[in-house]
């Protein structure tokens, strides 16, 4: 039974990353019909958006839009790929610039709950090398160390949910509009196009299951101390 219970974890953890890569890699084939690159089409959607403040990048930890530096940075194969995942997945990433230009509830709350995620994820590897020469001088730190831990974990677990129906926005209510009102897709491209936002909006379901399950795991630690 528990084998069949850690082959589901690890089936509910994984498939959708191997979904969404899927999707992603199926339409990625070069399009000699493109006008333009995915870095063309954000460059665009930005230009017709009035929002020229914003920059277009490349970078190599993953597509994404940064708030702070107010940039859409895209991968290589993203950025100078003419291929209908490169045109979609760009358009994705405006729609975060578009949230973000607006100032749309969710979205400020993620950014808000990603920086207090990075202040406790720095924090507590300082904290897990510390607790062990600490515990001999008041054992009760062991257990504040779970605490704060558990903390940590609860705003990764806040930090992917709220992501969820951010993403689900950045494709279905910014970038779709945008490719349809736009008509730069014909008929079957845009079919397509709706498997592909699906699959950018998903990216995080494999990280919201992963950060469920280690809440439970370090709940029912702290529960026995």
């Amino acid at each position: 039974m528990i084998y069949l219970l850690l082959i589901a974890v690890v089936l509910i953890m994984y498939f959708p990353q191997w979904w969404v890569k899927r999707v992603l890699s199926r339409h990625n084939s070069e399009r000699s019909d493109f006008p333009g690159t995915g870095g063309d089409m954000a460059r665009h959607l930005l230009r017709i958006m009035d929002m020229n403040d914003i920059q277009v990048e490349e970078t190599n930890i993953g597509d994404h839009y940064d708030p702070f530096a107010k940039a859409v940075r895209l991968t290589k194969d993203k950025l100078d790929g003419r291929t209908l995942t490169a045109v979609v997945v760009a358009a994705h990433e405006v729609g975060h610039a578009i949230q973000h230009r607006r100032g749309e509830s969710l979205f400020n709350l993620r950014t808000g709950i990603a920086r207090l995620t990075m202040i406790f994820s720095r924090a507590a590897p300082l904290l897990l090398i510390t607790v062990p020469f600490m515990s001999w001088w008041n054992p009760g730190i062991t257990r504040w160390a779970l605490i704060a831990a558990l903390g940590s974990v609860v705003l990764g677990v806040l930090l992917n949910l709220v992501t969820l129906p951010v993403e689900w926005d950045a494709s279905f209510g910014k970038a779709l509009p945008m490719l349809q009102n736009g008509e730069y897709l014909n008929a079957p491209d845009m079919q397509n196009a709706h498997q592909i936002l699906r699959a950018a909006a998903f990216t995080y379901v494999a990280a919201s299951l992963a950060s469920l399950l280690n809440l439970g795991v370090l709940a029912r630690i702290l529960m026995r101390r």
